[in-house]
């Protein structure tokens, strides 16, 4: 009887282990002034069938429209998106409770921060209105130093309402961490600088910069699975960009487009990521299309578009791929919710799960745990 009791409880022992593997934490960043929204939002997914809970939402934040996780998911980095009053906040956070502790805020050095990335050592943001890449210190409690470095860009392209000056869109760390690229959206320009996170002052060193097609606008960019290829995402026309990629310089093959030949409305295109095992790559569209584009990532590094699909919601900003590969979920700026699609892996298609989260105005999505594709 203690025997059959003992195997009974190491079966079930073993299929609540299994189950709690699926679970991630799905981290949400939001807009707060157009809707009700406390700012930062936790959820648990279930990589299993796209099932979701509410954990915890911070206290109220302003604008952290975009944020990182640091390794190990021990501290949240946010922006504060606030024009000239923007700051850059760290939180500590437990990932079994969703529990968010704000640490402390700096000032952005740049209006409204759109982006930032983090390693051990520094916290390197991208200030879209002031044009500007700035790298701050990490703390051992996981606080931020004041401004390390501010590297300025300068410039403008044709379009007289989008690009009259600088504006940094994106900074992106390279797979062997050696290089930061940014996106100048204002510029027209792709950043490559050399990176060098212990130095005193010059850790950004910039190395090369490629122009891409004026007026385009780059916005977002990914890395192949194995680095060797870059996908640049241009807002303001929707073209897509690929780019062989070797020891931070970057030499264009190929480019492409997310729009379908019968568009005639207006472009804005978001957020681009690609699947964990490297073969389809997504890219959404906001304006008048509210689609999201699929690719299939041919072995040279080129993209042969598989159309496009509706994401079921209006203003599709950032999208996250879960790391198990089975589900897609986009978050919709106006809409106010995040529809959740699961990918089929073998023809990259999307099919609605269903499964969406109801939420003032949510633009960036960011899983705290990694897993490896099934």
């Amino acid at each position: 009887m203690k025997h059959t009791y003992l195997i009974i409880l190491l079966i079930v022992s073993f299929f609540t282990m299994q189950a709690q593997k699926n679970k991630l934490n799905l981290v949400v960043g939001t807009y707060t002034k157009t809707c009700e929204s406390r700012g930062i939002y936790v959820y648990e997914f279930d990589s299993n069938n796209a099932n979701i809970r509410l954990k915890k939402s911070s206290d109220s934040i302003i604008n952290p429209s975009y944020l990182s996780l640091s390794k190990g998911s021990k501290f949240i980095y946010a922006v504060k998106e606030n024009g000239n009053e923007s700051e850059i906040s760290s939180f500590g956070f437990d990932p079994s409770s969703g529990r968010m502790n704000f640490i402390n805020s700096v000032n952005s050095k740049g209006a409204d921060p759109c982006y930032l990335i983090n390693d051990e050592t520094n916290v390197i943001v991208a200030n879209y209105s002031g044009g500007n890449i700035v790298v701050f210190g990490k703390n051992s409690d996981g606080s931020l130093t004041e401004a390390k470095q501010v590297v300025q860009h300068f410039g403008k392209s044709v379009n007289t309402e989008r690009q009259e000056k600088p504006h940094v869109h994106m900074v992106y760390f390279s797979p062997d961490k050696k290089y930061v690229l940014s996106n100048d959206l204002g510029t027209d320009k792709v950043f490559l600088y050399a990176y060098e996170p212990n130095a005193s002052t010059e850790i950004l060193t910039l190395k090369d910069s490629v122009s891409v097609k004026a007026g385009s606008g780059p916005r977002h960019l990914i890395f192949s699975k194995k680095g060797k290829f870059v996908y640049v995402l241009q807002e303001l026309d929707g073209s897509l960009t690929t780019f062989k990629y070797k020891n931070g310089t970057l030499t264009q093959i190929h480019e492409t487009t997310i729009l379908p030949n019968d568009f005639n409305g207006t472009t804005s295109a978001a957020d681009i990521h690609i699947t964990p095992n490297g073969r389809f790559l997504y890219a959404t569209n906001r304006g008048d299309a509210n689609t999201i584009s699929i690719f299939k990532v041919l072995k040279n590094g080129k993209l042969k578009s598989k159309g496009q699909t509706s994401t079921l919601g209006k203003g599709p900003r950032n999208f996250v791929i879960d790391p198990t590969g089975k589900f897609l979920l986009i978050a919709h700026q106006y809409s106010n919710d995040i529809v959740i699609f699961k990918i089929n892996k073998r023809k990259g298609t999307l099919k609605d799960s269903g499964q969406k989260i109801e939420l003032c105005s949510p633009v960036c999505l960011v899983f705290s745990d990694e897993k490896k594709e099934k």
